[in-house]
């Protein structure tokens, strides 16, 4: 089981769908509590989501989501429009290439993260591997879905599509390693791939601001139609 909802209003995400340590990978938690909302939103992270534990989804007066754990605010959602440029997509054996030169598999600061952890087997982790392709200013990387991904319909859920929009932007903006944490997340699905079908996913920086750093995202289809792209802000703490 992934991500649960029930009539109270909670979400609780599975330890399988870890991104750093004892908490929830980003993309996964913002595509949950999108599709509990089945709408795009802008999922701002405050504390780090823990894992095997029911958390309350409260909609506040002005209309914001609010994900709470007892006093702890977790995070908050609220409806968005994503309106992103997307750079056009390299070649799905391009990006095979640009894959084996993931900066991961020198270090990685949390290898068991489901979406891009080197020590997640296959049908486990996504296992998606952004590395750089310098002269396009972009890292990209291949994907498979595998039948773990899907629902029943052949395709790939939602949460699954945003996780896999997560971890490309992190190795857009830090391609020396500096340690940063997911702060926002605003992911859209345009289409679910299919299970099986070969997907080409790819991050690229849009801007910086001090600690702050922004980033773009987007999955293609195996035909190389835009499936999903995603906006993230990713955050240096402060002392690093």
């Amino acid at each position: 089981m992934g991500a649960t909802v029930n009539a109270m209003s909670t979400l609780t995400i599975a330890r399988r769908f870890c991104g750093p340590g004892e908490s929830a990978n980003g993309g996964y938690f913002a595509g949950s509590v999108a599709a509990h909302l089945a709408q795009t939103v802008t999922v701002r992270l405050l504390r780090p989501p823990p894992l095997d534990t029911p958390l309350e989804m409260q909609r506040l007066a002005d209309g914001t989501l609010a994900i709470t754990l007892g006093e702890q605010q977790i995070g908050t959602a609220r409806p968005a429009q994503l309106a992103l440029a997307t750079p056009h997509a390299p070649a799905y054996f391009e990006a095979v290439e640009a894959s084996r030169r993931y900066a991961g598999f020198k270090h990685h600061r949390f290898p068991h993260c489901f979406v891009c952890g080197t020590e997640r087997p296959r049908g486990d982790g996504l296992r998606i591997f952004a590395g750089p392709l310098p002269e396009r200013g972009l890292v990209a990387a291949p994907w498979v879905p595998d039948a773990t991904l899907d629902p029943g319909d052949g395709k790939v859920r939602p949460e699954f599509m945003s996780a896999a929009l997560d971890c490309p932007g992190f190795y857009a903006v830090s391609s020396d390693d500096r340690m940063m944490l997911l702060g926002e997340f605003t992911a859209h699905v345009n289409r679910r791939v299919h299970i099986g079908e070969r997907c080409t996913v790819m991050g690229w920086r849009l801007h910086d601001d001090g600690r702050k750093h922004a980033a773009g995202t987007a999955v293609f289809g195996e035909d190389g139609d835009l499936c999903g792209s995603a906006q993230a802000l990713w955050i240096e703490p402060k002392g690093e």
